[in-house]
């Protein structure tokens, strides 16, 4: 078997996950925190625990690794949407600098997760370089692309740029738009996830241009998601295989157009544990060895 953690859609075979008895933590710390961290609503501590155990199942393909990120007293309830505090490379881990000042602890305690199981550490982006992990995303083993966003600047890029390029992998930077602002949440991967070689879930109102094109030449199909489907993120899917997808619930024609073009797809109820905190299943998820 061949793995790799250069990829968004190959076979999940190890993965790490943030519960949320460890990142919501209680209805008291969901009360305190929520509003200052501009999720839409508070969410409820007891349904988010159902929800959350609905989509834990839904990740657990036949022999997964799952490891869970610990409780950490300095981190908020942001800190369930993994993805975007480190990011996984066959060189080693990349500890990122947050973009949004509310998270800005959440790198250390990756870091501090990988080195207790011995997973090597590749660098960190240091101030005043950001990178967030859901501007990134993997076209292929040798190509990752970055959003240019306002929780991933020049900076951080380039210094991603130094650890990579000298293992021959090419960083192909998309400069996202304005949209809602620096106060809203718009990752790359909120227009964008791959799931299976030639075949991605796009955003394409949003979609900048060159980066839009450069995926049309790389040979991508695209499953279009419509307006009415953008803000309840039809646009995050998570692949657990190639063409076998996870996203939010509510969103049929985007479930619709991924069953077209021949994946297996499973909905999740997310309205707790997604929805309000503008975090889908790739958010919720930080995903490390896949296997061809």
């Amino acid at each position: 078997m061949r793995t790799t953690h250069h990829s968004e859609y190959l076979k999940i075979e190890s993965i790490f996950i943030k519960p949320v008895e460890h990142a919501f933590v209680s209805e008291r710390q969901l009360r305190e925190q929520w509003l200052g961290l501009n999720y839409l609503s508070q969410p409820d501590f007891d349904i988010s625990l159902a929800e959350y155990a609905v989509f834990e199942e839904s990740i657990s393909n036949k022999g997964v690794r799952k490891h869970h990120f610990p409780f950490d007293e300095k981190l908020t309830l942001d800190a369930i949407y993994c993805r975007d505090a480190s990011i996984a490379t066959d060189f080693g881990m990349i500890i990122c600098n947050m973009g949004k000042s509310g998270r800005i602890n959440e790198p250390e305690s990756h870091k501090q997760a990988f080195m207790e199981l011995d997973i090597p550490i590749l660098g960190e982006i240091k101030a005043p370089g950001t990178v967030e992990g859901g501007d990134v995303a993997w076209l292929d083993e040798k190509s990752l692309a970055i959003g240019h966003s306002y929780r991933t600047n020049p900076e951080g890029i380039a210094q991603i740029k130094e650890l990579l390029e000298p293992h021959g992998v090419e960083i192909i930077v998309a400069e996202l738009p304005h949209y809602k602002g620096q106060q809203d949440v718009f990752h790359l991967m909120s227009i964008f996830s791959p799931v299976a070689e030639d075949l991605a879930v796009v955003y394409s109102p949003l979609m900048p241009i060159k980066f839009r094109n450069e995926l049309i030449q790389r040979g991508y199909k695209f499953v279009e998601v419509p307006e009415e489907e953008f803000e309840s993120m039809g646009c995050n899917v998570l692949a657990i295989a190639p063409k076998k997808c996870i996203l939010v619930d509510g969103n049929p024609k985007t479930k619709n157009a991924l069953i077209k073009a021949g994946c297996e797809v499973t909905a999740y109820k997310g309205t707790e544990i997604s929805v309000k905190g503008g975090g889908g299943p790739t958010c919720l998820t930080r995903p490390m060895l896949r296997s061809y």
